[in-house]
């Protein structure tokens, strides 16, 4: 089987590389590797969910999952930093890249955590917002699950942020979604990407 970015233990060599990318108008230095996703730069749907994206109005964490070296949990945390923003991927070198981008960037409002989707997280947490960028390839029964955990995790008034493209599903996961969440809606277009809100 071929290896994926969503990959607990990524074997490819590793091959890390430094650049620099402005988010929110923060620019930050990222260093990224292979056998983590888009490594070469801040992809079109992440920057897209991180333009879009507006807080909650209700208190509590904010989540990404998937983060990946984590170019959404932390120029969402550099733009709020009265917020604990929690970052999580399954992958141990993306949460490494992780830390060490929080560390390089002085973002300091994060729990960078492994995590096989949202196992991490403890009962209790009020969380805002969850962000996710989702491995569309680890296929649409994983996904589904990952939507009704994150339902049914969120506070009352949270909500699910996601980036998806409608060629890869966006329409199916809007109809999934409006099984549980109260509202669902999509919130901006571009070049094929959805970004859809779901407010539980």
């Amino acid at each position: 089987m071929s290896e994926h970015y969503y990959s607990k233990q990524p074997q490819t060599e590793s091959k890390p590389r430094q650049w620099k990318f402005t988010l929110l108008g923060h620019s930050f230095t990222f260093e990224t590797d292979s056998g983590v996703f888009s490594k070469s730069e801040v992809d079109f749907g992440s920057r897209v969910l991180i333009d879009t994206f507006q807080l909650p109005d209700i208190e509590g964490a904010i989540l990404d999952v998937g983060c990946g070296y984590g170019p959404i949990g932390l120029s969402i945390a550099k733009q709020n930093p009265e917020r604990t923003i929690y970052m999580m991927d399954i992958n141990e070198r993306a949460v490494a890249l992780s830390k060490k981008n929080a560390q390089i960037n002085g973002v300091q409002n994060v729990q960078i955590v492994q995590s096989d989707g949202l196992d991490a997280i403890q009962d209790g947490l009020q969380i805002a917002a969850i962000l996710t960028n989702p491995p569309i390839r680890a296929g649409k029964q994983t996904i589904f699950k990952f939507y009704d955990g994150a339902f049914e995790k969120l506070a009352v008034g949270g909500e699910l942020w996601i980036v998806i493209q409608k060629k890869q599903g966006a329409p199916s996961t809007i109809t999934h979604l409006e099984e549980n969440f109260a509202e669902v809606e999509i919130v901006e277009k571009k070049k094929g990407y959805w970004i859809i809100r779901a407010k539980k």
